[in-house]
C-alpha cells in the first residue's frame, strides 16, 4: 500500500479566497507521480490554535505531510511557533540560517529588517532546508507517524526547495511505487456524456476513474496502481478512446508528450507539411492568434461581420445559406492563398448575437481540402469571450478531426464534392 500524504496550506489569504492555492495542486501532482496516496488537502488561516490542532491530527493519521506558508518575518507567520507548541519542542536560533538571510540582503545592497531574524528560529532537532532564492528557510521534522516538510508559501521558493532538497530524498524515506495516471483529452463533449458512453465498459475496482473539465477540454483520468499489467491498462485506454471516437484529441500518460488542442493541430500540420489559410468572424482573430508563430499558417482574415467580409472579398453573399456562403468564401480564398487547407468560420445573425449573452449563436464552419468540403454547424451560448473562444476551438477541431482521422466515417458523412 502506498504511503499516505496530506497537503497543509497556511494563510488567511488562502482561506478567504484572496489567493489561489497553486502550491497545493503542484505538490499533489508531484506526490502522486512519486507514488504517494494523497488523502487530504487542508487550509488554515493565521490562527495559532487551529494550526496546532491540525498538526497534532496529521501527526497520527498521515505518513508524510507537505506544509506551505507561514515562514515569513511578520507577526502573522506562525508555522514555526505552531510546530513548537504542537510537538512540544523549543525554537532555537540557527546561526547558518541567519547568515544566509543576512547574505540575501547584502547581495541586494539592502539593510536587513530586524523582523527577518525571526526566520532563523527553527524547531530544535529539525532538518534545515536552505532557501537559495528567498529569505525563509524551510525545515523538516518527524513527529509520531508523520514526516513533516515545511516550505515557504512563495511558489518559486517552495518549488526550488522541494525539487532540490526534498524530492531526491523521498525514495530513501518511503517505499514508493508510482501509479500510472492516464488522461484521455477530449473536446466537444461534456463529462456527463462521457460517463454515459463509457458506463458499459468494465473498469476494474483498483483503477480510479475521474474527470477534469475546463472550457477548452475535458480529461477522463485513469489512475492505475503500480503493479497493474501494462497490457491491461493499454487495452482499457484503447477501449475508452474507441468509445469516445473523434472527440479524443490526445492521450497523456502512455509515453507520448501531448498538449492542448492547438498543440495537437500544430503537430499534425507539421507532420504532414501542410499549409492553412483562415477566414474567421465569430472568433474575432482569436483563431489566428492561437496559431501565431506557426509556419504552416499562410494567410489570415478577420471581419466581425459577414457583410464587411463580402465587401473585402468582392463577392455577393447572404445570410440565407451560410454553409453555402462559407464554401464560396473558401474557394475564393483558396485561389488567392494557395494553401492546402482553407478554414472558414461564419455565424448566423448580426454582431449583436455575438455580444448578447442571452442569445444563442449558431456557428458555421467549412474546411476546404482540394475540391472537397467538410462543413459543420454548432450552437454556442454565453458571454462574448466564451463564444469567441469556443468558435475558435470548434473550427480548429474540425481541422484536427480531418487530420487525425480518428473517425473517418464521421467526416466522410460531411464530405461534399464541389
Amino acid at each position: 500500500m502506498n504511503p499516505t500524504l496530506e497537503i497543509f496550506s497556511q494563510g488567511e489569504e488562502i482561506v478567504t479566497g484572496q489567493t489561489v492555492d497553486t502550491n497545493a495542486a503542484w505538490l499533489s501532482q508531484q506526490a502522486v507521480e512519486l507514488g504517494f496516496a494523497v488523502t487530504r488537502h487542508t487550509a488554515v488561516g493565521d490562527k495559532l490554535d487551529d494550526l496546532v490542532s491540525l498538526l497534532k491530527e496529521i501527526a497520527w493519521r498521515a505518513d508524510c505531510c507537505f506544509c506551505t506558508g507561514g515562514l515569513g518575518p511578520t507577526s502573522d507567520d506562525l508555522t514555526a511557533a505552531a510546530v513548537a507548541k504542537a510537538f512540544d519542542i523549543p525554537l532555537v536560533f540557527d546561526d547558518i540560517a541567519f547568515a544566509q538571510i543576512q547574505q540575501f540582503f547584502i547581495n541586494r545592497k539592502r539593510m536587513m529588517p530586524e523582523s527577518n531574524r525571526k526566520q532563523a528560529m527553527l524547531p530544535q532537532g529539525a532538518e534545515r532546508l536552505d532557501n537559495d532564492v528567498g529569505t525563509a528557510p524551510g525545515f523538516a521534522v518527524q513527529h509520531q507517524r508523520c514526516w513533516f516538510v515545511f516550505l515557504p508559501g512563495v511558489p518559486s521558493e517552495m518549488r526550488s526547495i522541494f525539487l532540490d532538497k526534498i524530492k531526491p530524498t523521498l525514495n530513501q524515506r518511503f517505499l514508493l511505487q508510482p501509479s500510472t495516471l492516464v488522461s484521455i483529452k477530449t473536446f466537444g463533449i461534456g463529462e456527463s456524456d462521457i460517463q454515459q458512453r463509457i458506463d458499459k465498459i468494465d473498469i476494474p475496482a483498483d483503477v480510479q476513474l475521474g474527470f477534469r473539465a475546463s472550457l477548452n477540454e475535458v480529461q477522463t483520468k485513469l489512475l492505475f496502481p503500480a503493479d497493474y499489467p501494462y497490457a491491461n491498462s493499454t487495452a482499457l485506454v484503447t477501449k475508452i478512446t474507441e468509445t469516445l471516437g473523434d472527440k479524443v484529441f490526445a492521450v497523456d500518460g502512455l509515453g507520448e508528450v501531448t498538449g492542448d488542442l492547438v498543440y495537437a493541430v500544430d503537430q499534425l500540420m507539421r507532420a504532414g507539411k501542410y499549409t492553412l489559410a483562415l477566414v474567421e468572424t465569430a472568433s474575432q482573430g482569436l483563431m489566428a492568434g492561437l496559431c501565431t508563430g506557426s509556419e504552416w499558417l499562410l494567410e489570415t482574415r478577420y471581419e466581425h461581420s459577414l457583410e464587411r467580409l463580402a465587401q473585402k472579398l468582392a463577392i455577393a453573399v447572404t445570410q440565407d445559406d451560410l454553409l453555402e456562403t462559407a464554401k464560396v468564401i473558401a474557394l475564393t480564398t483558396q485561389e488567392t492563398s494557395g494553401a492546402d487547407f482553407i478554414l472558414v468560420q461564419l455565424y448566423s445573425g448580426d454582431f449583436q448575437v455575438l455580444q448578447d449573452k442571452d442569445k444563442l449563436m449558431v456557428l458555421h464552419t467549412v474546411l476546404l481540402v482540394g475540391n472537397q468540403c467538410y462543413p459543420a454547424s454548432q450552437s454556442v451560448a454565453g458571454l462574448i469571450k466564451r463564444k469567441q473562444n469556443q468558435a475558435a476551438l470548434l473550427a480548429l477541431d474540425l481541422l484536427r478531426r480531418y487530420l487525425q482521422r480518428i473517425s473517418s466515417d464521421a467526416l466522410a458523412g460531411y464530405s461534399v464534392i464541389l
